[in-house]
């Protein structure tokens, strides 16, 4: 495999300001040993929600297993203007303590102030060896603290807003925590942690419903609502603050990210309602129809299952192509290794943003998924052709 090839996909318009930069990341615990309990699960959840303050990335949806953890992760680009001092130090806060945060403050008030040259210093010249007037001289010396104060806040927002600073960050602390609690050394994490590039619209509402519907493909609960270290199951359930909110606001991005729409919770009960149905749930406990949802009461409570809804041929609570919903019961191999998932036109775009990957005889990027891919026929495209295991 070429150097090309390893390097990870990125986004080639992850700077854009109005075209969504989504990954679905994966990580694995070494061995696969399944090590990641109810603290742990706790632990790990916080530090993400942290790891997504202090960088300004956005987790739209995830689900965490008990040896392995999905998320699907936006990366905003940083601000034209850059952010306010206001708000880097809110974000230092995060990770660093007040004291920290006062020290830094206090670091970037020195470096902003413009000194005067010295009596005993010569004085300063062009490149041609003229001297400077006074003017030229201040001029110089705001660009000196201006480099100084950028020098300051670098060390910093460096690690904000990009993906592999994110998994970095969240990888290594709960790394750190984690053999402090288990008296252990040593990495925790297989390898590099895979991403694959998602396209806003569909492919990100239908990577959603994919990564919250984990533990229901691995038979832990029938409904993921009853999962409560996942974003759905933190949305109906609430998180450590008993509201939910910020997974709300994820899955209400990740299904409206396409349409502009922000991280608005007030949007939840609308997509709950959507969300459910491309999962392939009922809305309420009476089979097949679309009465007072559940969301109006608290959802939550275990459904019909697939297999039932599947049967039923007068059922107006789920998608009319049955075969996405029963295409989410399987594990689809396509969403953690196919590079870049999305429309046609989405894949042949990132194929032409990274022609130097491929070999001359490529002439496109768009792959059809096959295998348990296929129930996305003419709605979603992988980069790879997947040829094993699919």
């Amino acid at each position: 495999m070429s150097s090309n090839n390893r390097k990870r996909w990125i986004a080639p318009w992850k700077d854009s300001l109005t075209k969504p930069a989504i990954y679905h990341c994966i990580s694995r615990v070494v061995g696969r040993d399944f090590v990641l309990e109810v603290d742990e699960r706790e632990r790990f959840r916080m530090l993400m929600r942290m790891c997504e303050k202090f960088t300004g990335c956005r987790v739209l949806s995830y689900c965490l297993m008990s040896n392995h953890f999905h998320v699907l992760l936006e990366v905003p680009p940083m601000p034209e203007d850059g952010i306010t001092d206001e708000e880097l130090f809110s974000r230092l806060g995060v990770f660093y303590s007040e004291a920290q945060v006062a020290e830094i403050a206090r670091e970037m008030e020195e470096a902003s102030v413009v000194r005067k040259r010295s009596e005993f210093e010569l004085p300063p010249v062009d490149e041609m060896g003229v001297p400077l007037t006074p003017a030229q001289e201040m001029a110089m010396a705001k660009q000196r603290a201006a480099r100084r104060m950028e020098e300051i806040r670098s060390r910093y927002t460096r690690r904000m807003h990009d993906l592999s600073e994110f998994m970095k960050s969240l990888l290594e602390r709960f790394t750190k925590w984690f053999n402090r609690m288990h008296s252990r050394t040593g990495t925790l994490w297989e390898e590099r942690f895979k991403s694959v590039i998602v396209e806003s619209g569909t492919a990100a509402r239908t990577m959603a419903a994919y990564i919250d519907l984990n533990p229901v493909r691995a038979g832990m609960v029938k409904d993921p609502a009853d999962y409560r270290w996942s974003s759905y199951g933190e949305a109906v359930g609430g998180g450590t603050k008993g509201n939910g909110k910020k997974a709300r606001e994820g899955l209400v991005r990740a299904w409206f990210c396409d349409q502009g729409a922000g991280l608005e919770a007030e949007k939840w009960r609308e997509v709950s309602r959507l969300y459910r149905r491309l999962m392939g749930l009922s809305l309420d406990r009476k089979p097949g129809r679309a009465g007072v949802s559940q969301a109006a009461k608290g959802l939550g409570q275990t459904t019909m299952n697939t297999a039932e809804m599947l049967e039923r041929g007068d059922n107006e609570t789920v998608l009319k192509d049955l075969g996405l919903a029963k295409m989410l019961r399987c594990r689809v191999r396509y969403f953690t290794d196919g590079a870049v998932i999305g429309s046609k036109e989405f894949v042949n775009e990132a194929f032409a943003n990274a022609r130097e990957r491929f070999g001359p005889k490529r002439k496109d990027g768009a792959r059809a998924m096959r295998g348990s891919g296929s129930g996305a026929k003419g709605l979603l495209w992988s980069m790879r052709d997947l040829r094993v295991r699919v």
